[in-house]
């Protein structure tokens, strides 16, 4: 039985927590046995692209100490996860926490890559009738090299449909404080993203991280358009007890 340390990003923790629920529930549903330390925070991103370096490596030591356990560290965030891994190391260079970063960033996945790449698995059973199209969240893309893993397990679900946009690749505007800092740009950037996927005659806009989520559902309910913003975590949770 795979031992998953469960990894809940601030904006799943705050604002999606069914996300993370779902999560668990696939997770469980394939033979994991899954732990949460109550006690984690954030990965130090936020802080990070703000410029707060020092104050970053305080929020970093947290979490390698958060999660220097046995088994497999796994979140719904292709984001959070690339942080971790790519800046971790560079960050505690000539640290005591050195080697720690190391072993963290081995353990380290993202959801769907762990499904795809670790239990080795693209078929959860999950059912979702409807027609989708699939956004690339730069997190996953840039920082963790996923691109094929969830698109195998949406062509998996059961009644759904999915269909490739043009702006698939495309950043969908939010970046963090990009999205505060040049805000006109940033929704430019979401009706791009959203335009493309309308025209496709897609339901759902899935993606890997809630941010990207969140924000091009911004977009969408202010501008009454007719399609629906969802994390792949809850498409694979669906359709079945």
């Amino acid at each position: 039985m795979p031992k998953v340390q469960l990894f809940i990003p601030c904006f799943v923790d705050q604002l999606y927590p069914q996300t993370g629920m779902n999560m668990v529930k696939v997770l469980e549903k394939l033979g994991c046995e899954v732990n949460y330390n109550n006690k984690q925070t954030c990965c130090g991103q936020p802080a990070f692209n703000a410029g707060y370096w020092e104050e970053t490596k305080a929020v970093a030591q947290k979490f390698l100490h958060d999660f220097d356990g046995d088994g497999y560290i796994v979140g719904p965030s292709g984001s959070c996860t690339g942080f971790v891994r790519n800046y971790y190391s560079k960050m505690l260079e000539n640290s005591a926490e050195h080697l720690l970063s190391n072993k963290v960033r081995s353990n380290m996945y993202e959801f769907t890559e762990f499904l795809t790449d670790v239990l080795k698995i693209d078929d959860v059973g999950a059912v979702l009738p409807g027609k989708a199209t699939y956004h690339d969240a730069c997190g996953a893309l840039r920082e963790c090299s996923i691109k094929a893993g969830p698109r195998r397990l949406l062509q998996n679900v059961k009644g759904l449909e999915l269909v490739e946009m043009k702006e698939c690749e495309t950043c969908c505007g939010f970046g963090g404080t990009f999205a505060v800092k040049y805000e006109p740009i940033s929704l430019g950037m979401a009706q791009t993203k959203v335009q493309s996927a309308l025209e496709t005659g897609a339901q759902y806009m899935i993606t890997t991280d809630v941010s990207c989520m969140m924000h091009m559902q911004g977009y969408i309910s202010k501008n009454n358009l007719p399609i629906q913003t969802m994390h792949i975590a809850d498409v694979l949770a669906n359709g079945w007890e």
